[in-house]
């Protein structure tokens, strides 16, 4: 061990840690998308790697040991902001499945088209659809909210969700349709 601490400390050994500064930096800026942060967490772990240069055991692994220092850092930074529990969590954030402004956008298409496609339909089949698809009432439900018998309901519905179909799909390129067709 003291043979490690001898390498880190010689001229050469402090220049190969201070000359993985740029590495460093890079991966904390990959990590936190923050030049200032970036920079603190990278000095951090550099002054950390100096402090602790007798914990080093194999010099060709410095690398490896400077950045596991610099995720030591990152976590402790984490815990500081305490905005999660556990640092495993961090990869629900990072990994978010929520659509970005592209995925936004086209839901809002589709809710407008499937609007007007509703809007189209006649007023017997749009009460019907709306009432139990979108109000989710049942069958029973809406037959007592329109006076008319259950399978009134049932037929009106069937042909309303055959009508929006065919209107959604003629409306819709050929690469749009998988997602039209999970609409009831």
């Amino acid at each position: 061990m003291t043979n490690a601490l001898t390498l880190l400390w010689s001229n050469p050994a402090r220049k190969r840690i201070e000359g993985m500064r740029p590495k460093l930096y890079r991966m904390a800026y990959a990590w936190c998308h923050d030049a200032h942060l970036a920079d603190d967490l990278t000095q951090e772990a550099l002054t950390k790697a100096l402090g602790r240069a007798g914990q080093l055991r194999e010099a060709e692994a410095v690398g490896a040991w400077l950045f596991a220092i610099l995720n030591n850092c990152w976590r402790d930074h984490l815990r500081a902001r305490r905005e999660f529990c556990d640092v495993e969590e961090l990869d629900d954030v990072i990994f978010d499945q929520r659509p970005g402004p592209d995925g936004d956008y086209e839901r809002h298409q589709t809710c407008h088209r499937v609007r007007t496609a509703i809007a189209a339909l006649p007023l017997a089949q749009r009460q019907v659809i709306t009432l139990v698809d979108i109000e989710e009432y049942s069958y029973a439900d809406v037959a007592r909210i329109l006076e008319v018998p259950v399978g009134t309901v049932m037929s009106r519905l069937s042909r309303a969700r055959q009508a929006l179909k065919a209107h959604l799909m003629a409306q819709e390129p050929a690469s749009s349709r998988s997602q039209i067709r999970r609409i009831k």
